[in-house]
C-alpha cells in the first residue's frame, strides 16, 4: 500500500486521464511497475510494483482520480514532454492533447515553468508542435519526422470528391495532393483491411494524389529510412506542381 503522499505520475498518469497510447503496447493487460512518487526528502517507494523516486510538485500539480492522488493532465503532459527522446516525449505530449478538455495553450504557456530542469529542450522542442489529431504514437513520430524533412503536413486530413468520402489521411499536404500513412499491423495486417487500403488508395491515385505509405522498419529499425521516402515523396508532389524539388 503506498503511503498517503504518494502521487501517480508519467505515462500512468497519463492513462489514468484517459489518454490512450500512453502506455506500452499490452501494457494495461500485463502489470508493469507504476509511475509513483513521493515528495523530496521522503525517499522513494521500494517495492515490487512501483518505480519513482522523489518529485517536486505543487498542490496545482496534483488531482484525484478514481481515489488516486495524480498529477493533473497539465502537469504530466508537462512531464512527459521532458524526455531524452523526442520522440517518445512527442507522443507522450500527444496522448495528453486527445484528452477532452485539454488546453495546449495552457500547455504552452507552461513550459517555461521548468526552465533549467531534465530534458527541457526536448519540451521546448516538441511542445510547440503537440496535436491531439495523431491517433497512435506511430503517428505523433510520422509527423515529427515530416515536420525534420520541414514538410508542412495536415493531420487526418479527409479526402472527398463531388461529395464523396474518398479517403482519410495520416498526414497530408493538400495543396500538393501528397499524403503519408503509417501501416501498423494492428490496423493494416489482414487480407481485408489490407484490400481496405489498396481500394482507398487506389482511388486517391486516380484523383492525382501520391500516398506514402510507411511501416514499422521505415520508423524504427535500424534503416529508419522514413526521412529518405517522405523527402521523396515531397519532392515528387513538388517537382509534379512546377515548383524546386528543393526547399
Amino acid at each position: 500500500m503506498a503511503p498517503p503522499d504518494a502521487v501517480v505520475t508519467d505515462r500512468h498518469a497519463a492513462w489514468l486521464h484517459g489518454a490512450e497510447g500512453a502506455l506500452a503496447p499490452g501494457e494495461h493487460l500485463a502489470l508493469q511497475p507504476l509511475s509513483v512518487v513521493l515528495p523530496p526528502g521522503r525517499g522513494r517507494l521500494r517495492n515490487t510494483i512501483s518505480d519513482g523516486g522523489e518529485r517536486e510538485l505543487a498542490p496545482r500539480d496534483i488531482t484525484s482520480v478514481h481515489g488516486l492522488r495524480v498529477t493533473t493532465a497539465l502537469r504530466t503532459a508537462h512531464d512527459l514532454g521532458r524526455r531524452r527522446w523526442p520522440d517518445e516525449a512527442l507522443a507522450g505530449v500527444d496522448s495528453l492533447h486527445r484528452v477532452p478538455g485539454f488546453d495546449h495553450d495552457a500547455f504552452v504557456a507552461g513550459i517555461e515553468r521548468y526552465a533549467g530542469r531534465r530534458w527541457i529542450r526536448t519540451l521546448r522542442a516538441v511542445g510547440p508542435l503537440a496535436d491531439g489529431r495523431a491517433e497512435s504514437p506511430a503517428e505523433s513520430i510520422l509527423r515529427l519526422r515530416c515536420h525534420e524533412c520541414r514538410v508542412p503536413v495536415v493531420p487526418q486530413y479527409e479526402l472527398w470528391h463531388d461529395g464523396v468520402h474518398v479517403a482519410r489521411f495520416d498526414m497530408a499536404v493538400p495543396e500538393l495532393k501528397v499524403a503519408f500513412e503509417y501501416d501498423g499491423e494492428e490496423w493494416h495486417s489482414t487480407p481485408e483491411q489490407r484490400e481496405r487500403d489498396r481500394r482507398r488508395r487506389e482511388a486517391a491515385a486516380r484523383l492525382g494524389w501520391i500516398i506514402v505509405v510507411l511501416r514499422k522498419e521505415h520508423l524504427f529499425g535500424q534503416v529508419r529510412s522514413a526521412e529518405t521516402m517522405i523527402r521523396a515523396g515531397y519532392a515528387q508532389s513538388r517537382e509534379r506542381a512546377g515548383l524546386s524539388r528543393h526547399w
